[in-house]
């Protein structure tokens, strides 16, 4: 059946315009629903699992009440992924002061991107698949927070739906003159349906996790222990983490493209698996278990948190140096397999 694109607007007191655009199939039977002005949020996808439909990612029921950017769905953290240490760091001589807004800490956290409209630029609709493509720049949209970054950006993120997928494409862009230091992280929310709670399970299979005090790495890799490993399936309910592991393996799926399975949502006996497919960028994985337990956060960056400081020290934490007008890209994919 063929897919569209189409907008509707939603009420809202967060004081966010309340457009969203949804990518549908004819049937409705795949459908996600994006939010441009909460940092182009997909806080919504819908596919079926065994001719049943079924809710894939977790939404703040008080969504579009309280508008916050990084509760639901899948938000776009950039041009910093989770936290940098006291909201401040030096780059090529010259020190940056980014605003505490870690709730958690004295620390800055999830970048810009996140917390700010963006600019839809393109839409499309075939007979198998529909995409939305919106760009963030920070001289244009982050004009208040062009002097925490050492230099201009341009993030385009492309949605995708076709049957069972979502892909998520980025391509970043260094308008300005100087180098730009970056990392990227997806935050996706994947909904645990309560019918599902007892028998959902979480596979990742990383080797290492990077040592945390409050929050932050210390810098020490280690193996992963009985709490954070994944190695073989996990019930969901019975984990509680707010984790980053690494050491992943650098294994592709069959394909044209190098797509490498960083972990999957199994449902239970007789259902479908989600699985996470992501280009050997993202190196890292955050695993987190809000509070509410109606979601599991399997969250792909391409650098660890407080990267920034720690490949100062001399620490491969993954961090990433675009130069002037050179552009980095990158896809994340979801299969419901």
């Amino acid at each position: 059946m063929p897919y569209q694109v189409r907008t509707e607007t939603r009420a809202t007191t967060s004081g966010l315009d309340g457009t969203v655009y949804i990518l549908e199939d004819a049937g409705g039977a795949n459908r996600a629903e994006i939010w441009p002005a909460l940092g182009l949020n997909c806080y919504r996808w819908r596919s079926r699992n065994n001719d049943q439909p079924i809710e894939l990612l977790y939404a703040d029921p008080h969504l579009f009440e309280n508008g916050k950017p990084t509760r639901s769905g899948i938000p776009i953290l950039f041009p910093f992924p989770n936290r940098i240490r006291e909201a401040r760091f030096t780059w090529e001589g010259k020190e940056y002061v980014l605003p505490l807004n870690d709730s958690s800490g004295p620390n800055a956290i999830h970048g810009f991107a996140c917390q700010r409209p963006w600019r839809v630029v393109n839409q499309a609709a075939s007979q198998n698949h529909a995409s939305l493509t919106a760009v963030f720049q920070g001289s244009i949209d982050a004009r208040d927070a062009r002097a925490y970054w050492p230099a201009d950006y341009r993030l385009q993120i492309t949605y995708l739906l076709a049957n069972r997928r979502l892909r998520i494409e980025a391509q970043v862009d260094n308008p300005d003159k100087v180098p730009l230091p970056f990392g990227l992280g997806f935050h996706p929310y994947f909904h645990v349906p309560p019918e599902t709670a007892g028998t959902c399970t979480v596979d990742v299979k990383a080797r290492s996790f990077w040592e945390l005090q409050k929050c932050l790495p210390t810098g020490r890799l280690l193996p992963v222990d009985a709490a954070r490993d994944l190695n073989t399936p996990r019930r969901v309910r019975e984990l509680n983490l707010d984790d980053v592991l690494t050491d992943l393996p650098d294994t592709a799926e069959p394909g044209a493209e190098k797509l490498c399975l960083r972990g999957i949502v199994n449902y239970g006996a007789g259902s479908k698996e989600l699985h996470l497919l992501c280009s050997p960028s993202f190196r890292e994985l955050v695993l987190f278990t809000p509070a509410h337990r109606e979601a599991i956060c399997i969250e792909p960056y391409t650098c660890t948190t407080d990267a920034i400081h720690l490949q100062a020290q001399g620490i491969d934490a993954g961090q990433l140096v675009l130069p002037p007008g050179a552009r980095w890209s990158a896809v994340v994919e979801m299969v419901l397999n």
